[in-house]
């Protein structure tokens, strides 16, 4: 399939301005993946599919134009449709429908204007759930035009007149969402917060998905892998995917959250709190090549795991939320790999490790030698015998460091204790008023009752009595 010329133009404009193309036919239908979402999520998948895949470029922006125009976001619809005049400007959709953008554009100024004059009536009159649903209608106005920032400001505004717990979690609902296409993930967190804090006064578990999505997309986002796998793997939830497809699908979840497990967790983790997971294991059912990977990976079957990946990765390239992470993820994977593959011998030829993790003609030495001087690897190369060597520690060395760490420990703390009773015996000991003033009249200072009694029992170290 040879690839037109304004393909080839506009994905040449796209890698210019930083973004990353996939020259790989990926595997997935666009058709069948679009029924996985509702929302603005659709149209934003839809773009950004676009602007990386040279095969799905013009399917993508075609229906992306199309999507656009089925809501009101104008905006959205005269970016997708730039795209596409770029990138196949004989195509229907590529012209430009001036009756639709004015048509939209007046509709949305009415309906603004309606919706803040209502509110304007509800502020006057001092009706507080009137104004909070007022804000909520504002909101969503926005939120559907593209106004994301006036949204935002909408929600924040119907937060000050909530007054149930299910009035908390819809603010918290719209602020996620909304600071989910804004990609502010600080915001998210926040929100999630205000939606955790509603579900557990209350024992409701309907928002549950929102909470737990809301936080892996978020730490996926600010690229706190441990702390996404956390979240996903803490919880339960078995909700429909209806409840959440305007954030991300099934699929997506056990693709996130096999790939974050894999790049943080060791083979005995992974057995029992990803494939023996009886919740997760739903997921991964949607996507078996992860599950599968999983299980060459516990299985010490390094080479064979990270091939998967690779057949994977121009897939995992597409998504919005995980592309700028694959290469960080496949790196820290693949070492993990090199790292276990060497951990049951003493020594292994340079050789077999090309054989199981280099590509043909390339070698992993300077990828090995990295690790060791990083330390992630305790070996050393024989470049004569071309062999790798773990390097065993010195366990003389180990005991004798020990003693010495003890032995200063011990004299520290002696120095303190007789640094303490010099204080005491001169009378420099801090004590306290209220224990002062409400004991004995009769009975001796409270600094020297205590050297007294001391000196009856202890003098320098605990254990050592005078006769």
């Amino acid at each position: 399939m040879t690839t037109p010329d304004p393909v080839l133009g506009f994905m040449t404009k796209m890698a210019d301005l930083g973004g990353v193309v996939v020259q790989d036919q990926p595997k997935l239908d666009l058709d069948l993946y679009l029924q996985n979402y509702a929302g603005r999520t659709r149209f934003d998948r839809l773009l950004h599919i676009g602007k990386t895949s040279v095969y799905l470029c013009v399917d993508a922006l075609r229906a992306a134009v199309i999507e656009a125009k089925k809501g009101h976001n104008v905006m959205c619809y005269i970016e997708a449709l730039q795209c596409l005049m770029e990138a196949a400007p004989h195509v229907p959709e590529a012209q430009r429908d001036l009756d639709w953008i004015h048509k939209t554009e007046a509709e949305n100024k009415a309906e603004t204007a309606r919706l803040e004059n209502e509110l304007k009536g509800y502020t006057n009159n001092l009706i507080k759930e009137s104004i909070r649903m007022g804000n909520e209608d504002l909101g969503k106005h926005f939120e559907d035009i593209g106004k994301l920032k006036e949204a935002t400001d909408a929600y924040t505004r119907m937060r000050h007149d909530v007054s149930t717990t299910k009035h908390i979690r819809d603010c918290g609902k719209h602020l996620v969402n909304v600071s989910l296409q804004l990609r502010d993930f600080k915001s998210v967190l926040s929100s999630v917060s205000m939606l955790a804090s509603a579900q557990a006064s209350n024992n409701e578990e309907s928002m549950k998905s929102h909470t737990v999505i809301g936080s892996l997309l978020a730490h996926l986002g600010l690229g706190n892998f441990e702390e996404a796998v956390k979240e996903l793997l803490g919880a339960n939830f078995n909700e429909s995917p209806t409840t959440y497809n305007h954030m991300a699908s099934p699929n997506d979840i056990a693709i996130y959250g096999g790939l974050l497990a894999l790049a943080t967790m060791d083979r005995e983790k992974l057995q029992a709190q990803v494939l023996e997971h009886q919740a997760f294991r739903i997921f991964l059912e949607h996507e078996p090549h992860i599950r599968k990977a999983i299980g060459f990976f516990v299985g010490a079957r390094y080479s064979s795991c990270l091939s998967i990946l690779e057949a994977s990765r121009p897939d995992f390239l597409l998504d919005i939320h995980l592309q700028k992470h694959v290469p960080v993820i496949f790196a820290k994977i693949r070492s993990k790999c090199i790292v276990q593959y060497f951990v049951p011998f003493s020594c292994v030829a340079l050789e077999t490790l090309d054989a199981a993790f280099a590509s043909p003609g390339t070698s992993v030495v300077h990828e090995v030698a990295e690790k060791i001087r990083d330390g992630s690897l305790k070996a050393r190369i024989d470049a004569k015998e071309k062999l790798l060597v773990a390097v065993e520690p010195d366990s003389r060395e180990s005991m004798q460091s020990n003693a010495l760490k003890v032995a200063r420990l011990y004299e520290k703390q002696a120095k303190e204790r007789l640094r303490r009773m010099s204080l005491v015996v001169s009378g420099l000991g801090v004590v306290d008023v209220k224990k002062a003033t409400s004991a004995d009249p009769g009975a001796p200072p409270v600094d020297e009752a205590w050297f007294d009694e001391m000196s009856d029992t202890h003098v320098g170290y605990p254990g050592t009595v005078v006769a």
